[in-house]
């Protein structure tokens, strides 16, 4: 197991428990306890987590594993919803994108695609201008688009939140306010088939609620360890969701319920 393998796992266990001790945790990961306090102790220096006695505690009441170390986890299953996401867009379409490591894929699939949607174009995109246009109010996911000549990219403003790097708040909210969409897609922490949509953070949810709002069609991608799941905050209900696409591990009793409710469901 990589250094970087063992941080993942570790702030993985810490975001599940709140809390962790040496040994148990060296036993866990099956390396030594000397190498966890070392991680432990690098970790702290980072403020990723609190240093106690024999462990480590969650940095501050609500903790939530950042952005740069979630986008290892079911990274292939992610790669294949991305691919079978950018499927439902079209030529010529404006799309709403949230923060998280699943939209950030859909976002690299969305630039890599020729023509950049289902349309193809023989013509270069100089020539041509913009076959796409990307709403976002993720820092990352702008970067990745802002040198994609075939993409127009508009940024929404707002308070950046280091842990996602999304941009949340009015100066974001206005943004939104005063754009039309044609597809959302929305990255989520919890699909629960009676609550909806969730997310950890209150205010990324009411950014991703006005995504759901301004957007003709609302596709959520997710995989399959977030069907079932429960988060903080409610983004919207499931009335408000036209596709899930999730991964081929989704249990099909959770495929069945969010059927029911009327949703098409893509399993990649």
């Amino acid at each position: 197991m990589t250094k970087r393998e063992r941080w993942n796992a570790l702030l993985e266990l810490l975001a599940d428990e709140g809390r962790l001790e040496v040994e148990e945790t060296a036993t866990a990961l099956r390396v030594s306890s000397a190498t966890i306090r070392r991680d432990l102790d690098e970790l702290a220096e980072q403020q990723m987590l609190v240093r106690t006695r024999g462990g480590a505690l969650a940095q501050g009441v609500s903790y939530e594993l950042p952005l740069r170390y979630k986008s290892s986890r079911h990274a292939s299953e992610k790669q294949r919803i991305a691919a079978a996401a950018v499927e439902l867009v079209g030529a010529g379409e404006v799309v709403g994108l949230n923060g998280g490591t699943t939209t950030t894929e859909v976002a690299r699939a969305l630039a890599l695609r020729s023509g950049g949607g289902r349309q193809e174009t023989s013509a270069p995109a100089e020539a041509t201008g913009p076959v796409l246009t990307v709403v976002t109010n993720a820092l990352n996911i702008a970067g990745e688009l802002a040198v994609r000549p075939q993409i127009k990219l508009v940024v929404t403003g707002g308070v950046a939140r280091p842990q996602t790097y999304e941009l949340v708040g009015p100066l974001a909210a206005g943004v939104l306010k005063e754009v039309v969409l044609d597809v959302a897609v929305l990255g989520a922490d919890g699909l629960d088939p009676r609550l909806g949509v969730m997310t950890r953070q209150e205010d990324e949810a009411g950014i991703s609620r006005l995504f759901a709002e301004r957007a003709q069609r609302v596709v959520v991608v997710a995989d399959s360890s977030k069907l079932g799941r429960r988060a903080f905050a409610r983004i919207c209900g499931l009335e408000a969701v036209d596709t899930v696409v999730t991964d081929a591990g989704a249990p099909a009793d959770a495929v069945a319920r969010l059927q029911d409710a009327g949703i098409e469901v893509i399993r990649a």
